[in-house]
């Protein structure tokens, strides 16, 4: 798969969380000029399948089609509540399941929600180093919203500042990475008879 995958990690229905990761979606894409595909990862539609992932050490279902369009997309959105100063367990166990190495070189753009703006620290402390470790490649901005940054006024405005100058940070890094290499090697196979020939 190759497009944009955005990974919501809210709990409730409607959320915070994703309302922010699609704001951040629409931004990007908006960036970009162009078509871009989009795929949803709502966690809360896999928890589940994710604890199973993570005892069993391999996904699989609708799940399986959901770690693959994370880990084949051209750039990723994550989203995350955060409870406790720091990321959702539910965040963590996805990334944790995932292949090592699979998001080496992504673009991603870091997202977060919160009950106070006091926990807008926990993108730097806890995200940027667990995305660090996975070799993954953060846009300089990243976004916060508490609730009050969802009413009008100054707040809300300065919120679609932030999302704005993300997306286009995010654009701006999907457009400058290279072509995907082939993941399959055997998909252009040397036909048998040239083998034949080079063998004598």
């Amino acid at each position: 798969m190759s497009g944009l995958a955005v990974v919501s990690a809210g709990l409730g229905q409607p959320s915070s969380t994703r309302l922010l990761a699609d704001r951040l979606a629409a931004a990007t894409t908006a960036a970009l000029g162009r078509d871009l595909p989009v795929e949803h990862v709502e966690l809360r539609d896999h928890a589940h399948a994710i604890v199973d992932a993570a005892l069993t050490g391999f996904p699989s279902g609708p799940f399986r089609a959901a770690v693959e369009a994370v880990t084949g997309a051209d750039g990723l959105i994550a989203v995350t509540p955060v409870f406790n100063a720091t990321y959702s367990g539910l965040f963590k166990t996805f990334f944790d399941v995932l292949e090592p190495g699979a998001l080496e070189g992504r673009p991603v753009l870091l997202g977060a929600t919160g009950g106070t703006a006091r926990h807008s620290l926990a993108i730097d402390h806890a995200m940027r180093p667990l995305f660090a470790y996975l070799r993954a490649a953060p846009v300089p901005t990243a976004v916060y919203a508490a609730p009050e940054d969802w009413g009008a006024g100054a707040a809300q405005s300065d919120l679609a500042d932030r999302i704005a100058r993300a997306g286009a940070e995010l654009a701006a890094l999907i457009e400058a990475r290279p072509a995907a290499a082939k993941s399959d090697p055997y998909e252009d196979p040397v036909p048998f008879a040239e083998l034949l020939a080079g063998g004598g």
